[in-house]
């Protein structure tokens, strides 16, 4: 089964990552990276170049006649999730496509459970919040919450990334939120340090996407 990872940014060290990540739920992925645009997506300028990277991804494949099986977009803001869904070939086979933004804002907020986003692109808190609404999850949002520190800096120090997650983490908690999802791609291996406790689940939006994903192939039949 031909299922793929997209990352809407440049770093093949990125795809790698959360390829495994993700495969880690038991769903074999095949990783692409962003053929352009930027390294990582921190503004919405990028952000937008992303969905057009999706999108010639994703013309490659068809070009190729490759099989698809499902597609999971690998960027928060999930870019080009609606035009890669509007895609004719798409719709024809009714192939399964979800965001990791999207899986997590539907299991985050699960049973009406209040949630928010700790994240290190505070740029992007339109378009967070807009990927949010087309999820259906916008009266159970809070907010999201920024980590202290420009995004590209935070990145470099995993520990020091880990520490201003959990931050925003508890900024969160306190503003009400139930579950904080750990909002991006590259933030993937960070998220794993963070543990929730009995009040706060912390949701990690790759494995949330491959469960959704696997949810999703297992109801086609």
């Amino acid at each position: 089964m031909s299922i793929f990872l997209f990352n809407p940014n440049t770093s093949a060290a990125t795809t790698c990552a959360m390829t495994e990540l993700a495969s880690a739920e038991g769903l074999r992925l095949i990783g692409k990276t962003a053929p352009f645009g930027a390294p990582m997506i921190v503004e919405p300028g990028s952000l937008a170049r992303g969905a057009d990277a999706v999108v010639a991804m994703l013309d490659e494949l068809l070009a190729a006649q490759a099989p698809i099986h499902g597609i999971i977009i690998a960027a928060f803001g999930d870019p080009g999730l609606a035009r890669v869904r509007d895609n004719p070939v798409i719709r024809r086979h009714e192939i399964p496509v979800c965001g990791i933004g999207e899986a997590s804002f539907l299991e985050a907020g699960a049973n009406g459970r209040r949630f928010a986003v700790a994240t290190t692109t505070p740029a992007l808190e339109g378009a967070i919040a807009s990927a949010v609404a087309a999820s259906g999850m916008s009266p159970q949002f809070l907010g999201s919450f920024f980590t202290r520190a420009d995004p590209f800096e935070a990145v470099k120090d995993p520990l020091r990334l880990v520490e201003l997650l959990a931050e925003a983490v508890r900024a969160a908690e306190e503003a009400g939120a139930e579950a904080v999802i750990i909002g991006g791609g590259p933030l993937a291996k960070a998220a794993s340090e963070l543990v929730g406790n009995r009040t706060l689940a912390i949701i990690k939006p790759l494995p949330a996407a491959a469960r959704l994903m696997a949810a999703r192939i297992a109801a086609r039949g």
